[in-house]
């Protein structure tokens, strides 16, 4: 590789690194105790359920939510949902309307065997953890900074993965040269562990990227898909009373044969219109879990208004996510995730240190062994 080259892409490295760093560091920070969120909340004692008799039926989902709008005085329903990793519980989601803004919701849970209120769905440490990690308490624009972050953090993954060849060809794989000085023993610990993590950290930034257009993606299907699902009904009021929860449940199921009930969006939600409830189904195998297939029905009567698969962006969406988090494959897959997310903080940690020693003593012998190498 030519000098410029080098020079060019290490200077793409460098600053893509330098802006994204700060903000990766505190997106690693704050993912690691959110890989392992279920078991925090359990050890903090947040809804806890009371053990599950085999063979008892499930509360229905009208005393649920009458037990939740009983429990929340002057609060609406936006979402009830049924969580795959904690089948003992029910979640519900109050807000003061039907289109309030998230951040203001209420996150409650429910025994899903009895139907009483367990408590808050997760510690206020947890809270704080997944504002700073998903938003920095900014809203969408906090997403989308954060996304943008996410791309930096992969331009500088693939300028890294570029100059790693240059740098190292003339030493075996995983040499560390404790002997010479500390930032030298620093450089080859960091292009050692930023290698062995390229992928892990490409995949990552990309669906932690991918995430964060979660708003504008369901805005995108809402103009699309929903308003072509709700195209053939009849334009109305909200009903003053709603068809049964059990019901359109049901009824959803029967048009989705063989799929299990993720949540219902009441009307009103950014999920559902007006005049409908949307009731989104999951697969029960591993695979398709993550794959959900909204149904809409008539909010009055529970009628099935229309069913449609999501589309290919929303899909991947839901694909990314436990990609993210690392939580499809049990506590051993969250355990090599936290490993993995570790060793990211050093990468992350280590380069911020060179780029600081460098900038206070410039380092001639580093500096010509780098053009030797090119």
């Amino acid at each position: 590789m030519r000098a410029s080259s080098v020079r060019a892409w290490s200077f793409v490295h460098t600053w893509s690194s330098l802006i994204s760093t700060l903000f990766m560091l505190l997106l690693c920070l704050t993912g690691l105790p959110l890989i392992f969120h279920h078991e925090i909340d359990e050890l903090f004692g947040a809804g806890d359920a009371p053990a599950a008799i085999a063979g008892q039926a499930p509360a229905p989902a009208d005393r649920i939510a009458g037990n939740a709008l009983r429990d929340h005085p002057g609060k609406a329903i936006q979402y009830i949902g049924w969580d795959q990793h904690e089948p003992d519980k029910v979640f519900v989601i109050l807000n003061a309307a039907a289109d309030a803004a998230p951040n203001d919701a209420t996150v409650t849970l429910y025994d899903a065997i009895g139907g009483g209120k367990l408590g808050p769905s997760g510690s206020a440490f947890m809270q704080v953890m997944l504002r700073l990690h998903v938003d920095l308490y900014a809203g969408l624009p906090g997403k989308l900074f954060l996304g943008a972050m996410g791309l930096l953090l992969v331009v500088a993954i693939v300028s890294g993965v570029v100059l790693y060849w240059p740098f190292t060809r003339r030493m075996a794989f995983g040499t560390v040269r404790a002997g010479r000085a500390r930032r030298v023993a620093w450089l080859d610990l960091h292009n050692l562990l930023g290698i062995v993590t390229v992928a892990w950290l490409t995949v990552v930034g990309l669906t932690g990227a991918i995430n964060t257009l979660a708003e504008p993606l369901i805005g995108v299907w809402k103009a699309e898909t929903l308003s072509r699902m709700i195209a053939g009904s009849r334009p109305g009021p909200a009903p003053g009373r709603p068809a049964s929860l059990d019901t359109i449940v049901a009824r959803a199921r029967e048009a989705a044969p063989g799929m299990v009930p993720g949540f219902i969006a009441f009307p009103g939600t950014p999920f559902a219109t007006p005049q409908h409830f949307g009731v989104f189904l999951r697969g029960t195998a591993p695979l398709t879990a993550r794959l959900l297939q909204p149904v809409l029905l008539d909010a009055g009567t529970g009628a099935v208004a229309d069913s449609r698969r999501l589309p290919w962006y929303l899909t991947a969406l839901l694909v990314s996510q436990p990609l993210h988090f690392g939580d499809y494959g049990g506590l051993p897959m969250k355990v090599i995730w936290a490993l993995l997310d570790l060793v990211s903080i050093v990468v992350l940690g280590s380069g911020l240190y060179l780029w600081w020693v460098r900038r206070r003593r410039p380092v001639p012998a580093l500096h010509t062994a780098r053009v030797q190498a090119a």
